[in-house]
């Protein structure tokens, strides 16, 4: 019995993956070396006698033993659930480490300034900023809070609206008076666009909207792909080309004359919702708690002032 006792943290490890699906998912959500995951269910294995999983390159696969195993141990995760409840309704400052997930302008516009007060009202709390364009399975990685942009599916998360992203186009004053200035959608053909694209989607086709609610759709042939927003306005900057970025991210780059806004007569004709997003009272932390409950009403706060301070263009 003893020996078993041993093993009651590989148990959990073994079930994380298993939940998972992958060794790397349950190492993220650890904070682990995939191999030290891989090596805890080994030695789990060892245990039983038996293998418990069937890895391959492409999946993971539980043996009718591992089967069996999940199935016999289905309490070991609420125990463990009402243990830490227990403990972080007994604690009572915030304390310990919060992870935030923000794509990469969005975060380093609106979430960076904001890092200094965190730590002044909470030294204790460690911040940890993943800035990331790409799409991220936000409990698997072990985020706390994500500020995201888009309609939300449904989720155990909770949401809170902190503002609103719009598109518009723009380049260099540099690139204009090389390439000259597109006066249409259609002009765009001529000319070289700087465009989102990753793995997952790619931002090359433009709506416009005209003044009497006529919307038309340009397929941009890319001159450069980036996955990296942050990427993409240093390249405009450089006069690589026309972006389609929302005004609100780059007016440090506007108010400097880096950028300029071009095709002013037409306006994108979608905007879409920015949320915070944070796991269920029950589940957060004292820290993530306090966070979160910082964060939202200075997010909304910043977001509706770079809105207004927009000037018309």
């Amino acid at each position: 019995m003893i020996q078993l006792h041993q093993h009651l943290p590989h148990l959990y490890v073994f079930r994380l993956v298993a939940s998972l699906g992958s060794f790397q998912a349950a190492a993220t959500a650890l904070a682990l070396p995939r191999s030290s995951v891989s090596k805890k269910v080994m030695q789990l294995e060892q245990y039983m006698e038996q293998r418990l999983l069937q890895r391959s390159t492409r999946q993971l696969r539980l043996t009718e033993a591992g089967l069996s195993l999940l199935e016999a141990t289905q309490g070991l995760t609420a125990l463990l659930d009402n243990t830490e409840q227990l403990r972080l309704r007994q604690q009572h400052k915030p304390i310990g480490r919060v992870k935030i997930s923000s794509s990469t302008l969005l975060g380093q516009r609106f979430l960076l300034p904001r890092v200094a007060e965190l730590r002044r009202r909470y030294p204790e709390v460690t911040i940890d900023l993943s800035l990331d364009d790409s799409v991220v399975d936000l409990i698997a990685s072990g985020v706390d809070l994500a500020l995201r942009v888009g309609h939300l599916p449904d989720s155990s998360l909770i949401a809170r609206r902190v503002g609103q992203k719009s598109w518009a186009w723009m380049a260099s004053p540099g690139y204009l008076q090389q390439h000259g200035t597109p006066a249409t959608p259609d002009d765009l053909k001529q000319h070289q666009c700087i465009v989102f694209k990753n793995r997952d989607i790619a931002l090359n086709h433009w709506s416009f909207a005209d003044g009497h609610g006529r919307i038309e759709t340009q397929v941009v042939e890319e001159a450069i792909a980036v996955d990296d927003g942050r990427t993409m306005v240093e390249l405009a900057c450089m006069d690589q080309g026309i972006v389609m970025l929302d005004l609100l991210l780059v007016q440090r780059e506007l108010a400097q004359g880096l950028l300029q806004p071009i095709l002013g007569n037409w306006q994108h004709p979608e905007t879409s919702p920015i949320h915070l997003l944070c796991l269920g009272k029950a589940a957060r932390s004292k820290a993530v708690d306090c966070v979160w409950q910082a964060l939202v009403p200075w997010l909304q706060a910043d977001l509706a002032a770079a809105s207004q301070d927009e000037s018309p263009r």
